[in-house]
């Protein structure tokens, strides 16, 4: 006689679990993306091409230890985040600067892809959640998606600090309600929790951005005058301060219920 059970199993996912340490570290990320693309590209004279191809390289790389971890490990995912930052930021200044795209036509152009990209992941796999990336498939749509949302955060972020003229002070804030807004949202549970996070997330990108160049540009613009220097390597520190405690604490590793058919 043959009886069919079913047993529960837990794997670690390939992503951390959404903490209030995964929005500050996120928030960190994305202001280094917009203070260390200008700091190689200006203060050590690499220009944007060779900046873009030599950050484009090291994400690869870094690309290659996460998918072969095949679970979440706090340094290597990390590092994947500040990397894909910086390279947003750049694919959107490339667009800008050598092709002569207009801010408000690269924020169409990349909320376009990253809309299509959340549809053909969806179609794909029925869910967008971060605790169903435990597989090489998903974390690929994953990190495709991330790239769109800097890139589109950038534009977005540039666009109405320098284009619509809020400077940089009042685009912090602007971002900031909008962050407001959506977790009010949430709270009231008029959205779920799938859409606040990706809407959340898009939304810090240009509030990093902000908070980067609020701290970094010169006074005389807005700024407060720290330099793209100072900025990059004081966020940095803070960054690999948290994330050791992370590794260390291993507190937000995120464990996904698995349920397995056995016979015997």
């Amino acid at each position: 006689m043959t009886i069919t059970k079913s047993t529960v199993q837990s794997t670690i996912a390939r992503v951390p679990e959404v903490t209030l340490w995964f929005w500050i570290i996120k928030v960190l990320s994305t202001t280094v993306g917009e203070t260390f693309a200008d700091f190689l590209n200006t203060k050590l004279n690499m220009g944007l091409t060779n900046t873009s191809l030599i950050l484009s390289g090291f994400l690869a790389v870094a690309l290659v230890f996460q998918f072969r971890a095949r679970r979440y490990v706090p340094y290597i995912y990390w590092v994947v985040v500040v990397l894909i930052s910086v390279v947003g930021t750049l694919i959107t200044d490339n667009l800008t600067d050598h092709f002569h795209t207009s801010l408000v036509t690269s924020s169409v152009i990349f909320g376009v892809a990253l809309a299509v990209v959340f549809a053909l992941w969806f179609r794909e796999e029925k869910t967008l959640a971060m605790k169903s990336i435990t597989n090489f498939r998903r974390e690929a749509w994953y990190w495709t998606a991330i790239l769109f949302t800097f890139a589109l955060g950038t534009a977005t972020g540039d666009l109405f600090a320098e284009k619509v003229n809020f400077g940089y002070g009042y685009s912090l804030l602007f971002f900031v309600g909008l962050l407001g807004a959506v977790y009010a949202l949430w709270r009231a549970k008029a959205i779920g929790d799938v859409l606040a996070f990706w809407l959340a997330y898009i939304l810090t990108r240009p509030l990093g951005a902000s908070v980067g160049d609020f701290l970094a540009q010169p006074k005389n613009i807005g700024g407060n005058g720290l330099g793209t220097t100072v900025t990059s390597f004081i966020f940095l520190g803070v960054i690999a301060v948290v994330v050791t405690y992370l590794a260390l604490t291993r507190s937000d590793q995120l464990l996904v219920a698995t349920s397995a058919e056995g016979s015997k």
